[in-house]
């Protein structure tokens, strides 16, 4: 699997954060643990999930379903990422 380009990825995250602020209507930092700020709960990380296939025409099953993968927006992007996401197509 070939990495995506560094403007990709910060597409990526940039895309995650905003729909994140959208959502929760506060500002996300990257690194911020949404869990412990108490700003995404376990069913909102469900749709979270099912956002992320869907934007990023990727298939988060398995191994990839841990807690640790969505607890901030750069592990998320990295999870994208890591999967073969494309950018520019989350909004």
């Amino acid at each position: 699997m070939t990495a995506l380009p560094a403007e990709s990825v910060s597409v990526i995250q940039d895309e995650i954060a905003g729909y994140l602020e959208k959502r929760v209507k506060a500002p996300i930092l990257p690194e911020q643990d949404l869990f412990a700020a108490g700003l995404v709960s376990s069913l909102f990380a469900m749709e979270l999930i099912l956002h992320l296939e869907e934007s990023y025409s990727v298939t988060i099953a398995g191994p990839d379903l841990r807690l640790e993968n969505f607890r901030t927006v750069r592990q998320m992007t990295e999870l994208v990422s890591r999967l073969g996401g494309s950018a520019g197509t989350g909004g």
